[in-house]
C-alpha cells in the first residue's frame, strides 16, 4: 500500500517529517485549534475543560486481528480506530470531545493513508485528532483514546443499570460488517449478490468503515435508559455482558438481520457498532428518537428475573461471538 514517490509516508523514513505530513493532514480535517489551546505539534495536547463530566476511553486495531488488509484499506483502519473508540463514548451517553492517535507501523507503512481515513472519521464524529505518537514497530497497530463529556444531570448509561422488565432496542440491523467481510472474501461470488448489486457496496462498507451511534446515545441517555452498550463482538456476548453485570436474564424475542447478512452474522458477527439500550419506557425512547430524527429503534426483547436465562424464541442464546484469547 506504500507509494513510492518520496514524500509519501510510506517511504520518509525522518520521524519529524511523518508527524509534519500526518499534522497537516490533521490540520487539513479539523482547522486550526481554538485559542489558548494546544494540538499536534508539542509534547502534550492542551484543549478547554468541558463544562460537564469528562468521559475517558480507548481502543486499539490491529492489523490481521481486527482487520484484514487484504480487503480493507489502509484508510479504512484509520477510520476504524477512531470510530470504534468514540463509539464507546456513545455508549454511555456522552458527546466525543478529541481523539489522540498512536501508530505503530512496520517501516515502510504508508502512514499518510492511515492518517487520511482517520482524519475524516475525526470530521465525521466532530472530535479532532490533538495528539499522540508515532513508533516503528514489527506489527501495524493504530491505538486511539478518545475524551467525551456527559452534558446534564443525567447520569451515564452503564451496563449495569437494567432491571427486570426493561424492554431491549437495538438502533439497527445487525451483521451487515460480517456479512462484508464474507462478500469481500467470496469476491462478490454470492447467491442473489453480485459485484454490481447495491446491498453489495452496503454491506462492504459497513465492514471498511462502521458508524458510531453518538446521537443515538445521547438520546437514549436523555429519554432515560437504563443501560447500553455498543456490539462490537456480537449481540450474543454482548447481551451476556450487558445482563452479567445488570444481574438479569435476557428473552430476546426477534433479531433484526441486515440485507445480506444471515441471523448467524446478525447474533456473533459483531463489528456492528449498533447500541444495545434497556429502558423501562419504551414508548418515551422511541418518541426521543423521532423527535431527534433518527432511525427507530428496534425492539428486540426483555429483561428479565432470572439471572441465568439467555433466550432467543425461547431456545438458549449462547454466549457467543468475538473474544481475545492470551492463554
Amino acid at each position: 500500500m506504500g507509494r513510492s514517490d518520496h514524500g509519501r509516508c510510506g517511504t520518509q523514513r525522518s520521524e519529524d517529517a511523518v508527524v509534519r505530513r500526518l499534522t497537516s493532514i490533521f490540520a487539513a480535517g479539523s482547522g486550526a485549534p481554538p485559542a489558548g489551546e494546544v494540538w499536534i505539534g508539542d509534547d502534550a495536547a492542551v484543549v478547554a475543560q468541558p463544562a460537564g463530566r469528562l468521559v475517558l476511553c480507548c481502543d486499539a486495531v490491529v492489523a490481521g486481528v481486527h482487520a484484514d488488509l487484504s480487503f480493507v484499506g489502509l484508510d479504512d483502519l484509520g477510520w476504524k480506530a477512531v470510530t470504534t473508540t468514540v463509539s464507546d463514548v456513545g455508549a454511555v451517553g456522552a458527546r466525543a470531545c478529541h481523539v489522540l492517535l498512536t501508530f505503530c507501523a512496520p517501516p515502510g507503512t504508508d502512514l499518510e493513508a492511515v492518517a487520511t481515513g482517520a482524519a475524516e472519521a475525526a470530521s465525521r464524529w466532530r472530535c479532532p485528532v490533538v495528539g499522540g505518537d508515532v513508533t516503528a514497530s514489527s506489527q501495524l497497530m493504530v491505538s486511539a483514546a478518545a475524551t467525551g463529556v456527559l452534558e446534564g444531570e443525567a447520569p451515564p448509561v452503564l451496563r449495569s443499570g437494567a432491571s427486570p422488565g426493561d424492554t431491549i432496542f437495538v438502533t439497527g440491523p445487525l451483521g451487515g460488517s460480517a456479512a462484508g467481510l464474507r462478500v469481500l472474501r467470496a469476491g462478490g461470488a454470492v447467491p442473489d449478490l453480485g459485484l454490481d448489486d447495491p446491498a453489495f457496496a452496503t454491506l462492504v462498507r459497513a465492514h471498511r468503515r462502521p458508524e458510531a451511534r453518538l446521537a443515538e446515545g445521547m438520546t437514549a441517555r436523555a429519554a432515560g435508559a437504563t443501560a447500553m452498550l455498543d456490539v462490537s463482538d456480537g449481540l450474543a456476548i454482548d447481551l451476556h455482558r450487558l445482563a452479567e453485570a445488570s444481574g438479569v436474564g435476557i428473552a430476546l424475542d426477534d433479531v433484526p438481520v441486515a440485507d445480506g447478512a444471515t441471523e448467524e452474522e446478525a447474533l456473533v458477527g459483531g463489528e456492528d457498532y449498533e447500541l444495545v439500550i434497556a429502558t423501562p419506557e419504551p414508548a418515551r425512547l422511541v418518541s426521543a428518537f423521532n423527535a431527534a430524527s433518527l432511525r427507530a429503534p428496534i425492539a428486540i426483547g426483555r429483561c428479565t428475573g432470572h439471572p441465568g436465562e439467555r433466550t432467543v424464541r425461547e431456545k438458549p442464546l449462547g454466549r457467543r461471538g468475538f473474544e481475545h484469547r492470551f492463554t
